[in-house]
């Protein structure tokens, strides 16, 4: 037995050290569409995407998730841009709107909170435009100070704003009040349905928000954009919370989640991606600390009798575990588009049979943030490190400029849902 052992020590260690051609199989690296560098961001770090139909691009650069984002007076800073070159970006709607006066946070509160200007933008997390071609931005009222910590929003900050692009003017401003939008609420993502005949509807629509606080204050905001009433579904159940100890490893490392320097032992956010099904009877959604999806009828999120919220609950469907998503999509085809951030990749949902499939992979892709299916048939999709960010442990900033707004060619035709 001795005698074997050492043999097989000594084979081991032969074909380790010479390999005499020995090859096994490995990881290709990649699958699907070939990827397109659409910008590359040099300067501010993103989120957001959004693609109008004429190929207008507008992105966001959240203060709450990145000091650098943060308006202190620098007049290199702006939450939201159009980017007007492969490299560049220029403030939109212009620099006055991203700049609210003496910055974005007031510090004559003890402790300081975030300014609360309904008529300037402070900490926009998410831009996107509707059906009708128009661009819409979410803005959460919060940012981060130099060292870290996220203040909290105060009424008037929490927004939502609407531009005609064909002006570039405000068409719409919907402020949400501080029983739907907290201190401590971070309204993530927004989707738009624009179906005139809608029960309850004020004939303009409604809009659906994920609120994915930190702070556990995590639900379904919806908003009749008529009247600009604004109320929650969901804040009781496990679908919108994150999944407790949830620990992501993206490129082999893993991502425990700091705030104020501090390490948690899991990565306390809620839900956060969001998409509407082509025909805007099912919204869909995910907990960033998680790995399933979620859906329910939109009509349950939209009633509010005595029993709805009881209802909205009883709707909720698990469609069961797709991976680590941030942003989610939907194509003309009903398609809904995930990240898959631990596999390096984007998945794709087909509500039609319950599977889940991946769309594209690539080396390149780390943190895929948000998505938006344009009219030219592609896939728009920013790569940017979050996971490289102070805002995970260590708590040192490890991103590497420049981050990416990648596209990719739609399957089947596919393109923006109407």
């Amino acid at each position: 037995m001795f005698q074997s052992r050492k043999l097989a020590v000594f084979l081991i260690g032969s074909v380790y050290g010479h390999g005499h051609g020995i090859h096994f199989i490995s990881d290709p690296g990649v699958y699907g569409p070939s990827l397109e560098v659409a910008h590359a961001y040099y300067g501010q770090w993103p989120t957001g995407i959004a693609v109008s139909s004429t190929g207008r691009m507008f992105s966001n650069y959240p203060g709450g998730l990145d000091p650098a984002n943060t308006y202190n007076g620098s007049n290199n800073v702006f939450t939201v841009g159009e980017l007007t070159s492969l490299t560049s970006e220029t403030a939109y709607p212009n620099l006055e709107m991203n700049h609210p006066p003496g910055g974005a946070i007031n510090y004559s509160t003890t402790p300081p909170t975030a300014v609360n200007y309904q008529n300037y933008l402070i900490g926009v997390q998410s831009v996107v435009i509707d059906s009708l071609d128009r661009l819409w931005i979410l803005d959460t009222g919060r940012v981060t100070t130099q060292d870290g910590v996220l203040v909290r929003a105060t009424y008037g900050g929490p927004k939502l704003v609407g531009f005609d692009l064909s002006t570039n003017l405000i068409f719409k401003t919907i402020v949400f009040p501080a029983d739907v939008a907290y201190g401590d609420s971070y309204l993530n993502d927004i989707r738009f349905d624009l179906r005139s005949n809608l029960s309850g509807s004020s004939g303009e629509g409604f809009a659906y928000i994920t609120d994915s606080s930190s702070s556990g204050h995590n639900a379904i905001i919806i908003v009749d954009l008529g009247s600009g009433e604004s109320w929650r579904h969901l804040g009781l159940t496990r679908a919108v919370r994150s999944e407790s100890q949830f620990l992501p490893f993206i490129w082999g490392q893993p991502a425990y989640y700091t705030e104020a320097g501090m390490p948690y032992t899991s990565f306390p956010l809620g839900s956060d991606g969001i998409a509407l099904s082509a025909d805007g009877r099912t919204l869909y959604w995910c907990p960033l600390a998680s790995r399933y999806l979620y859906s329910a009828p939109t009509a349950r999120l939209r009633a509010r009798g005595p029993a709805s919220e009881l209802l909205a609950q009883q709707s909720v469907v698990n469609h069961g575990q797709k991976g680590l998503s941030d942003g989610l999509e939907t194509d003309s085809n009903g398609m809904i588009y995930m990240g898959n951030n631990e596999g390096n990749a984007i998945n794709v949902f087909n509500p039609s049979n319950g599977t889940t499939l991946t769309f594209v992979r690539d080396p390149r892709i780390n943190w895929v943030d948000t998505m938006s299916v344009a009219a030219d048939g592609y896939l728009y999709f920013t790569v940017n490190q979050l996971n490289f960010a102070a805002a995970t442990y260590p708590g040192t900033d490890r991103r590497v400029r420049p981050f990416a707004l990648f596209r990719a060619k739609l399957p089947n035709g596919g393109s923006k849902a109407c």
